[in-house]
């Protein structure tokens, strides 16, 4: 996991060569980086465990319908904003939480997390924390460029799955060029991004390309996540890789590593096994959803904490992340996308005890 941070950093290093208000940041930001370490290695010795990421679904509104969608599948992704979600202010004060244990990055999710502009500007006020923000673009406005480009901790995550016919086939017909136009505007003003592209037995082949990644990388990409698609149901499992479609993605991937080196190629769960198996439940990160409840992450949905009423490191300590990690659940081997998707009964019994 620190290696993926070293990753990160190096990408947003080697942007910033000609870049200076990148490089103004991260002037400011590396020292910071390197101070989360030490808190947590402190941590470490004195017994506690403090995960470098956080994961956070700020909103359970999206304004789209994305095939297989695993949040509108179990319930927490609708088309209109739940009673249930957080305020900024309840989101600004586990930001601050996060800073004081350690933690370097939180990835700010959903639904779609521009539909929550007042939590990333909560966000904006915390410049030592870095932001990814994984949205699928289409409600980036000028007001929003404007914002990442004072506020170079918030880095947008734009969401493809290929290139125009695949994208709109998952997404809805015209979000490919939606997208690829903030893509545009967002190399203009030199600011760092990142996609976020979904792996299925559809597009593997397509977006694990060198064409592909040398296409992104003409757009101004920086950071590439490669997730593989995790099932929501037994209707959408002949999406998800086969064993040999995972072999050949990780080979790929490792290849594609060596090509571009300018770019963070990150692949989940493709990177975990050198890793040690599943980082959820706080060995890596673990998941806020809108409502406060602190669950493995978004592939397992349950939960025994609320961050409404508990801290963070009251979250670490719940008996549900205690188990998943005494247990070795998050280490066993599983047939591909996710080891809780497979585990999700066991899971769900012990969050209920």
């Amino acid at each position: 996991m620190e290696n993926g941070i070293n990753d990160i950093g190096g990408a947003a290093l080697r942007f910033a060569v000609s870049n200076l208000k990148e490089m103004q940041f991260l002037s400011r930001i590396l020292p910071s980086l390197k101070k989360d370490a030490r808190l947590r290695e402190k941590s470490e010795k004195e017994g506690q465990h403090i995960p470098p990421f956080l994961i956070a679904s700020i909103p359970s509104q999206c304004n789209l319908h994305c095939t297989g969608c695993y949040s509108r599948a179990d319930g927490s992704c609708e088309d209109v904003c739940s009673s249930r979600d957080m305020a900024a202010g309840q989101w600004a004060d586990i930001f601050k939480q996060a800073k004081d244990v350690g933690i370097s990055f939180i990835l700010l999710a959903g639904g779609e997390p521009m539909l929550r502009k007042d939590v990333i500007e909560q966000a904006a006020l915390f410049p030592k924390i870095i932001f990814p923000i994984f949205t699928n673009g289409t409600l980036i406005d000028d007001k929003a460029l404007a914002m990442f480009d004072k506020h170079r901790n918030l880095i947008p995550i734009l969401s493809i799955e290929g290139e125009e016919t695949e994208t709109d086939s998952r997404r809805g017909a015209g979000v490919y060029k939606q997208v690829d136009n903030k893509l545009s505007e967002l190399k203009k003003r030199g600011i760092l991004y990142g996609c976020s592209i979904t792996v299925t037995k559809e597009n593997i082949t397509d977006v694990a390309s060198k064409s592909f990644l040398e296409g992104l990388q003409k757009k101004g990409c920086g950071i590439a996540f490669y997730v593989e698609y995790v099932p929501v149901d037994e209707q959408s499992k002949d999406l998800a890789l086969s064993e040999s479609g995972q072999q050949w993605l990780k080979t790929q991937m490792a290849l594609l590593k060596k090509e571009f080196p300018k770019t963070a190629i990150i692949s989940f769960p493709g990177d975990e096994e050198k890793m040690g198996g599943c980082l959820a439940a706080g060995r890596g990160f673990f998941h806020i959803n809108s409502a406060g409840g602190a669950e493995p992450c978004p592939f397992s949905p349950y939960s025994d904490t609320n961050l409404q009423n508990q801290t963070i490191l009251q979250a670490l300590r719940s008996p549900l992340f205690v188990s998943l990690n005494q247990q070795g659940i998050l280490t066993q081997p599983h047939t591909g996308g996710c080891v809780l998707f497979e585990q999700q009964k066991t899971v769900q019994e012990l969050a209920a005890q």
